[in-house]
């Protein structure tokens, strides 16, 4: 046997399905096995490539076992001459395998092989090729050098940026997205070292077939796209710790002791300044929007405030310090709560949700200043001529900042999006149909011929793709796999990248359409809308209502004492739910039930079991349970879980 290929699946399902029908597509002609090692996804996955896939062979493991452990279950049981470590959310090209069995087979001396990867836009990617992380190398990566100077041979080391992209040449690190292997380097050096959970086994592994005598090549003679699932949470401080640390392990393993030790302290320096650095972004990335406008709307008061009191009472000095310093930041900050409560900084930023929340805000305030002393209160007029002015100002503001092209102030002017489906007609309707039961709502333009000979409705064919994209003003090109091959959609891509347009493809006979827009985004997946709980507007929602509900329950507490058991013990979770320790419905966890791959949650007081016996309620029933709660949330489920338990709130 020729080649094996394992692919390591964590809930990705719909990505997987593509990268199977591009790898089933290439294997032609090939003497091949197929291995997805699952660790323990919630999705579906496995039943789902069963159905699709019946030639792949499945490892269901009941636990996430991390990516070198499941990599090794399947390299065990390999018997072609070649394995090849295949990351799910990977389009390859239709003789990539081919190709790579070729240059092996030429080259005695290749422990390993990696081909050039694009982005979901055609963009090259610079982890195609790098050099081992030496102390210095990763100096010059962690503290930004590499990326000041890409192509010097001694600060652009990590991605070897010298070297170009479009020439084969030796390398010391392959990259994990796609790693060709000969079995027999495998068997001399060693399998994936398991004490690498996630990141930094491939450096661990290519250092090693390197030290066996072999050599690791780039070859850009093939080329794949890798979405780059994982892109997103680099900012994250769990990505940093996880990353970092696997470097200090790989340091301990390959270097001297003293390198090790500095090679450590280097990588401690540097998980703190990307930590502190990850908070701080993320914490200013989320509220940096309120605090601009809280300030528009406050230096409106601030100049404003001389002119209203010179018109009213003919002097400026009739409102106290107290007035300007803390009632109208008072008045600001419920402004700017409502209207966060009411999604008006939800993106795309939508108008009407920005003008509901300033008028929620401004009856809240009016509604306070309704009863309160008639000392503390100030003026009516103000209240109202500040909404006219956060109204107008932040408003304007919000346009001017969207007109500049700022992403986090894109405005929703309810433009669909423009699309072209490449592929013909019977598949390019099926593809329209499962567009329309999308959240995705675009204006398909027409549809583009694979092939050079065509005739009505197609708009041209797939030749006259660049000009179709320029007349048309098209958003974004979604490509049918089933008629046309991944190696013509991988070559328009980075042909067109000059061009401002995105990239789907829609496997055949899937419910699924996949692409990514940048080097910076993860995969990007239409698929049959659910509510998930992970949306920021369903997060900000449940809260709300643990918010509103705890309130209620602490307010009317008199009134449930008798009927709630442990009624102290529940009053006390209440006050922790108000104070965000924890949520008034989670997931259930009893069971050993594997919450991991859901959306984050606090620990819940209730969870959609409350009403089953614990001894009918067995691990997949909770695991469904959860998965159920998550996918599709609707307040009003808390609502009914919270009735429905209202008993249980104190045990």
């Amino acid at each position: 046997m020729d080649l094996s290929i394992v692919i390591v699946n964590y809930n990705v399902k719909y990505f997987l399905e593509q990268c199977l029908h591009s790898v089933n597509k290439a294997l032609e002609g090939i003497s091949a096995e197929v291995y997805v090692v699952d660790n323990n996804s919630v999705d579906g996955s496995c039943a789902h490539i069963r159905e699709r896939f019946p030639w792949v062979k499945i490892i269901e493991n009941r636990e996430n076992v991390g990516f070198s452990r499941a990599n090794n279950q399947a390299v065990r049981l390999a018997k072609g001459r070649y394995v090849l470590l295949l990351n799910p959310d990977t389009v390859v090209e239709e003789d990539t395998f081919e190709k790579c069995i070729a240059f092996m087979d030429a080259h005695g001396d290749a422990g390993g092989l990696g081909v050039k990867m694009i982005d979901g836009s055609g963009h090259f990617l610079p982890e195609s090729k790098r050099a081992l992380p030496t102390p210095w190398v990763a100096f010059y990566k962690i503290f930004g050098l590499s990326r000041l100077f890409p192509r010097s041979k001694k600060f652009g080391r990590y991605h070897l940026g010298f070297l170009d992209e479009n020439e084969t040449s030796e390398i010391e690190v392959l990259a994990g997205a796609f790693m060709f292997l000969r079995k027999e380097a495998l068997d001399k050096v060693g399998l994936l070292d398991e004490d690498y959970f996630m990141y930094g086994e491939d450096i661990d592994l290519s250092h090693r077939v390197r030290l066996g005598g072999y050599k690791n090549y780039y070859y850009p003679e093939s080329t794949i796209i890798h979405y780059k699932g994982e892109s997103t949470k680099k900012g994250s401080l769990n990505y940093v710790m996880v990353f970092y640390n696997a470097m200090i392990i790989f340091a301990r393993k390959h270097f001297s002791s003293r390198n090790a030790k500095y090679y450590s302290l280097v990588i401690n320096l540097a998980i703190y300044l990307r930590a502190a650095m990850a908070v701080t972004r993320r914490f200013i990335k989320k509220i940096y929007r309120q605090v601009i406008d809280g300030l528009i709307i406050f230096a409106g008061f601030l100049a404003g405030l001389p002119f209203w009191e010179s018109y009213k009472f003919n002097n400026t000095n009739s409102y106290s310090d107290v007035f300007l310093f803390y009632v109208v930041p008072g008045y600001i900050f419920i402004w700017i709560i409502s209207t966060y409560y009411s999604g008006g900084y939800d993106k795309p930023l939508r108008l009407w949700k920005y003008l509901r929340g300033i008028l929620i805000g401004t009856f809240t305030i009016l509604v306070i200043y309704a009863l309160l002393p008639e000392r503390y209160r100030f003026s009516r007029a103000l209240i109202l001529l500040g909404t006219l002015w956060a109204l107008l100002a932040t408003g304007t503001w919000h346009w001017l900042m969207h007109v500049a092209g700022i992403s986090d102030y894109r405005l929703d002017l309810n433009r669909k999006k423009r699309i072209v489906i490449v592929g013909k007609v019977e598949e390019a309707e099926r593809v329209t149909r499962v567009l329309d039961k999308t959240q995705v709502k675009p204006e398909i333009v027409g549809f583009v011929s694979p092939d050079t000979d065509f005739k009505k409705p197609f708009l041209g064919s797939v030749e006259q793709i660049e000009e179709i994209t320029r007349v048309h003003r098209i958003d974004e090109i979604l490509f049918c796999a089933a008629n046309i091959s991944s190696q013509r959609i991988i070559r328009i891509m980075t042909r067109l990248t000059g061009i401002a347009v995105n990239y789907k493809i829609a496997p055949p006979e899937s419910l699924s359409i996949i692409g990514s827009n940048s080097i910076n985004t993860s995969g990007e997946l239409y698929t049959i809308h659910f509510n998930s709980i992970g949306k920021e507007s369903n997060l900000r929602s449940k809260r709300l209502f643990d918010l509103i509900s705890s309130l209620l329950m602490v307010a009317t507490f008199p009134f449930w004492i008798f009927f709630i058991r442990h009624p102290l013990r529940a009053l006390g979770r209440c006050f922790m739910v108000f104070a965000g320790r924890r949520t008034m419905v989670g997931y259930c966890t009893g069971k050993d039930a594997n919450i991991n791959s859901l959306p984050g949650l606090r620990k819940g007081i209730l969870t959609p079991a409350i009403s089953l016996k614990k001894e009918d309620v067995s691990r997949d029933a909770v695991e469904k349970l959860n998965v159920i709660y998550a996918k599709d949330y609707r307040v009003t489920n808390d609502l009914q879980i919270l009735i429905r338990g209202l008993k249980y709130l104190g045990s």
